[in-house]
């Protein structure tokens, strides 16, 4: 039987950073979306409060809070802004990530430390144009020359791919998909301009080009050839910290939507009191309720050291889905308010619907989910 209590530890770092999105996020959320940017000032407040290493350990820089501790942070924040949870996650859960779960120790002390630390900022660099679901299929050569690799290709859809100052990028080598830690401002490591995008505008995403990168042997992560398991590893966190984020979102839009159907008056009477607005709350609650229970119990999972491959891909799949049905239920319970600018329903609405695509498609989730079910023949 699954039993879980938050410590006070983790009730005290929640509360910390639910009076700070409070403070400083929710009112300037808007502002991020419109501007299609998070303000330097905000993304250094967050490094000097330790969000940008919550879940490593303290040896490395990190807060040592774990996949609870991190899943509880996103969640926060993700009830003001998307877009600054994708900033965190992309930097934390998978392009940092990388590293501490692929690298030596002195790849740790020289890269991860500032990471963690909020010093630097991290990118994962996997997805290319030829290569989504699909990433097997990459184009990206890593050829070896002397001391070094000459790495040549080009990298799609990368989050914080303007802002990174090192990223974690897997190229085809001799010996198959290999993972390397390349700092940005090596010769030949073009950044493209920031994608125009539907949702999570202040969450920066570019194309990446790289000519004739030359990157020193000893920056390889793992062992040669071995790159692609290491990206699924990295990918089962990332899943985890993308189902608090939806959750985060989730929990928001119910507290909106029921606050709006008890001072909006129809009829004579709030529309909360309305059985249709009644059923759609109710079934808004029943989704955040699933939600948060396995967010938290996959998480429980993964800071136990357990393999969460297919339960973080469970995550991923039902909170992606019930957030895009909860942020519609929410559109329609505040009618042309939820269409409208004025009220952050329709950002929300935007923000919600990448959820289903990156991190592994949603019918890519399906697959692991069968595959496991298949391999145990069903057994629970």
């Amino acid at each position: 039987m699954f039993e879980f209590k938050f410590s006070e530890e983790d009730m005290m770092f929640r509360d910390m950073v639910r009076d700070f999105v409070n403070k400083e996020i929710k009112p300037i959320a808007s502002q991020i979306d419109e501007n299609e940017e998070i303000p330097i000032e905000l993304r250094k407040k967050m490094s000097d409060l330790g969000f940008m290493g919550v879940s490593f350990p303290e040896e490395f820089g990190g807060g040592g809070l774990g996949k609870v501790g991190y899943c509880l942070m996103q969640e926060e924040i993700s009830r003001a802004c998307a877009s600054t949870a994708t900033y965190i996650g992309a930097h934390q859960s998978i392009g940092a990530n990388t590293i501490y779960l692929g690298g030596t120790d002195e790849q740790k002390e020289k890269f991860l430390k500032p990471l963690a630390r909020g010093e630097k900022i991290a990118a994962f660099c996997l997805t290319e144009p030829e290569a989504g679901s699909d990433s097997f299929n990459m184009k990206t050569i890593a050829e070896p020359d002397g001391d070094d690799y000459i790495i040549n290709g080009q990298k799609q859809w990368i989050t914080n791919g303007g802002l990174a100052d090192i990223v974690s990028l897997f190229a085809r080598t001799p010996k198959g998909i290999t993972a390397f830690i390349i700092e940005t401002n090596t010769p030949g490591f073009i950044v493209g301009p920031p994608e125009k995008k539907m949702g999570i505008r202040g969450s920066t995403t570019n194309a990446i080009t790289l000519e004739n990168v030359r990157v020193p042997k000893e920056n390889m992560l793992g062992r040669e050839g071995r790159g692609f398991l290491l990206a699924m590893a990295v990918l089962n966190n990332g899943r985890l910290g993308l189902g608090a984020a939806c959750l985060g979102g989730a929990k928001e839009l119910l507290e909106l939507s029921t606050k709006y159907s008890l001072n909006r008056i129809q009829f004579g009477k709030p529309i909360s009191a309305l059985q249709t607005i009644q059923n759609m709350l109710a079934e808004m609650n029943v989704l955040v309720y699933t939600m948060e229970s396995i967010v938290y119990r996959a998480a429980v999972d993964a800071d136990l050291g357990k393999n969460i491959a297919k339960e973080s891909a469970m995550v991923k799949l039902y909170c992606s889905e019930s957030l895009d049905k909860i942020a519609d239920y929410a559109v329609q319970i505040h009618g042309g308010m939820g269409y409208s600018r004025e009220y952050p329903i329709e950002r929300f609405y935007r923000d919600s619907r990448i959820n289903r695509i990156f991190e592994g498609t949603n019918e890519i989730q399906k697959g692991i989910i069968a595959r496991d079910i298949i391999k145990k023949k069903g057994i629970v």
